[in-house]
């Protein structure tokens, strides 16, 4: 298992995939370094005139509604299906999920696109999915992942999705799928947008593979044991957010492997 993810870290790599992020105002610089960490190309463009190109181009497209805006929302459904058209992959990052009927108004419209992934914390994909009416806390969660699994599975049943609930343990489910992941480090949660990093990144391995489950699963792998083992070496926040970069960057197979606790669920 370890060595299969290694293969797909690896591949990223070598394989350089241009990734198109329609993302927030908060997160563009973080998420452009982190990708270009892990060996791939970041662009980040949301003009409605070239999205369409821009998607085209693209080996994986990244829509994180976090700043989104009636320009934005229109730019996100002309890529996605530009994306679709194309056989492309793309992920949906449903930041702050239930928090206003307008931010709601706009997910309805890029769910009905079946997004091959979603990833967000355990509120987001709650709210996403109408299961309840937990109230998100801006874009941070305020339930467990394990709260969010039957709601993850309505998704991943519905739209024939991958969906990733990040969280202390991450859980990534599809129709007959489930993967918990158990890796990370607390202080992760005191540095803002790496949950949209971990959203950019899973675009990274979507482009080198079909294999979407994989792809979500050694993307969250990667990053998870980055923040680990940056935290070891970090005073702060803003040390580990650094500290985070290089470790994407330098990270090898056997500090990978050593930390990787992962567990595959089937059916």
């Amino acid at each position: 298992m370890e060595n299969t993810l290694w293969q797909y870290i690896l591949r990223v790599r070598n394989n350089v995939p241009l990734v198109h992020n329609i993302t927030n105002y908060v997160v563009m610089n973080t998420t452009a370094n982190a990708l270009l960490a892990v060996g791939a190309s970041p662009i980040m463009a949301h003009a409605q005139s070239e999205v369409k190109d821009m998607a085209a181009m693209a080996d994986a497209l990244v829509i994180n509604i976090g700043t989104v805006d009636e320009y934005w929302e229109e730019a996100m459904l002309l890529a996605a299906e530009t994306a679709n058209g194309l056989q492309k992959p793309w992920v949906l990052d449903p930041v702050g999920a239930g928090a206003t009927p307008y931010r709601d108004q706009v997910l309805s419209r890029l769910l009905s696109l079946d997004p091959p992934v979603i990833r967000g914390n355990a509120s987001e994909i709650i709210a996403l999915a109408k299961a309840n009416t937990t109230v998100t806390k801006g874009a941070d969660s305020t339930a467990t992942s394990n709260e969010a699994v039957e709601a993850a599975q309505f998704l991943a049943d519905r739209h024939n999705a991958v969906v990733c609930i990040s969280g202390e343990t991450d859980l990534i489910i599809s129709k007959n799928r489930k993967i918990s992941l158990k890796n990370g480090h607390s202080m992760m949660a005191k540095v803002t947008g790496l949950g949209c990093t971990a959203s950019a990144i899973i675009g990274a391995f979507l482009g080198v593979t079909e294999n979407k489950t994989e792809a979500v699963a050694a993307a969250m792998s990667l990053l998870s044991i980055a923040g680990e083992l940056a935290a070891e070496q970090s005073n702060g926040p803003g040390s580990l957010q650094v500290n985070i970069l290089d470790k994407l960057y330098s990270i090898t197979e056997e500090e990978f492997s050593d930390r990787l606790k992962l567990w595959r669920h089937e059916g």
